[in-house]
Parts: structure tokens; sequence; C-alpha cells
């Protein structure tokens, strides 16, 4: 039987960033710094259908109790989202994505000391979470689904973070093609970030996101998260999502698996890479084993 080979940990590998990379991202009111850890948005699902913890966190009590749980377990910044936006997952229209963030939002004012970003495609829901104290818009679609996402963005100065997805939550996992993912995905996010600019966005507040699982296959999860420095030559911080998604199950062989030990071995993956932000269920696990990780790596 032969011995699977694995590859070594890079040192002076084109997978480690050579040329500098963001070191801040400006948000409504608050500006976030940088450094050798990367920060991580930990992820609220104020919904009765997400993928991994759908219905969990669906009453107010019960998202309180899980925001002040992640704040303890040392979160950066706090994701709050109140439609999935899982494959093939059903929309829901403005007013009723609002009626389940809303009273978290207002619950949460003065309860927690970190940045809160909402999850949202839908400015009017954007602009209701930025007025309850939200500081990051996080949209999926790269503020394509709603042509009056930018006009929040820079009326209202918040973070933005723009991600890449091929199709919709409901079509993006069908039959997902690519000729070179990496490369089409950087020019994507670079041509967006000129777009957002270009709309009167300051470009501190941009954040950029490949869109792990949305639109790819598993392979192209991977090819993504190996060349997961090429980002940096955007200039924006990066964001990655990669918690718990299936192409950890199908790299272990079962899809049945617990999947947070999974999530922590990207993590430690992309703190090599210099990835800025990691958005993850299992705030405390990450942030421990990210600890440890670099105090021996450096």
């Amino acid at each position: 039987m032969s011995t699977p080979s694995h590859p070594a940990l890079p040192t002076t590998s084109s997978q480690v960033p050579s040329g500098p990379i963001a070191s801040r991202w400006r948000l409504r009111s608050k500006e976030l710094v940088f450094d050798r850890m990367p920060m991580i948005m930990g992820i609220l699902n104020v919904t009765p259908d997400s993928f991994s913890d759908g219905g969990r966190f669906f009453t107010i009590q019960s998202a309180i109790d899980q925001a002040k749980r992640l704040e303890d377990e040392g979160v950066d910044i706090l994701d709050i989202g109140g439609e999935s936006t899982r494959p093939f997952s059903e929309s829901v229209d403005a007013d009723e994505e609002i009626r389940r963030i809303a009273p978290v939002l207002e619950k949460l004012q003065g309860k927690v000391n970190v940045p809160i970003s909402i999850d949202t495609t839908k400015a009017s829901v954007a602009a209701a979470a930025i007025q309850l104290g939200a500081e990051i818009i996080n949209d999926v679609s790269g503020l394509e689904a709603d042509p009056a996402m930018v006009g929040v963005a820079v009326e209202t100065g918040a973070g933005i973070c723009a991600m890449h997805m091929q199709g919709t939550p409901q079509t993006m996992q069908i039959a997902p093609s690519y000729n070179d993912v990496v490369g089409e995905i950087s020019s994507y996010l670079t041509a967006r970030d000129r777009w957002l600019t270009e709309q009167g966005v300051a470009p501190e507040r941009i954040c950029l996101d490949p869109g792990i699982g949305f639109g790819k296959s598993h392979e192209h999860n991977l090819l993504l998260l190996q060349n997961a420095s090429a980002f940096h030559q955007t200039g924006r911080p990066i964001l990655i999502g990669h918690s718990r998604k299936g192409f950890i199950a199908k790299v272990l062989g079962n899809k049945d698996l617990e999947r947070t030990f999974g999530t922590i071995g990207v993590s430690l993956a992309m703190a090599i890479h210099r990835i800025q932000v990691l958005r993850v269920h299992d705030v405390g696990a990450n942030k421990q084993a990210l600890k440890l990780f670099l105090s021996v790596y450096g």
C-alpha cells in the first residue's frame, strides 16, 4: 500500500505572500487593524434554515445568548444574518429579514463591544441594520443583487465585504464552471473593487471575499484556498468563509463527520497565507488553535 504524500508547510514558496498586504479596514465608526493573527468573524444565523445551525438561534433570546457567548470566546466581528444563503435555499423578502434581525440588533446595542456585520443582499435590510448599530455590510452578491445597496454603503460609510458568487443560492451549485478559477475570481474582485470606488465607496472601507462554496465545486474551493495569497494583490483585506462547508467532508471522505476540526485545519492554512478575516461558527476553538499555531509557526 502506498503512503499518501502531504505537502510540507510553505516557508519561501509562492503560497506565502511576499508583497505588502492590507493592514487596516475602516468601518462605519471603527477601524480594524490587522496583525499576524487573523481576525475572527463569528457567524450568528437568525434563520430557521441555514445549512449548519439553522433554527438554533432563531428566537431572540437564543440569538442574544449566542452573541454574548461568541464575544466571550474572543470574536472580533459578529456577523448576523436573517436569510439563509445555503445552496438551494429559498429567499425571503426584506420585511421578513428585518423582522428577524431588528429585535436582535436592538437588544445588542450597548451589550457587545465588537463590530456587528449584517449579512444581507438587500439595501433596506442593510440600512435598517446600520441604523441599529451595524458597522459592516457583508453582501454575498458583491453588491450586485440590489442596485440600491451601493448607495446605502456610500451614504452610511459602512465597511463593505463584497463576495464573489457564480449564480444565485438557488442555482450556484448545479454545475459551477471555470477555465481558471483563481484567475477569474481574482479578476472579478479587482473589477468589483474598482466599481465600488467609482461609485464613491472609500477604498479603505472595502474587504473582498472569493466566496468559498458559492458557485464552486469541491475542487474549485481547494484551488482557491491553496492559492489564497493571490487575492492580496487586490490591495484589500481578504475574508475567507470556509466554516463547516461541504468540501471539508469531501476531503475527509465522510459527509457525516463533525466538521469543526476540518474547519480549524483550513483556518491554520489561511493564517500562513496571511488572510485577514476568517468567518467561522466555532469561534473559541479557532481562536485557540490559531494562537498556538502562530506561537510555534511564527
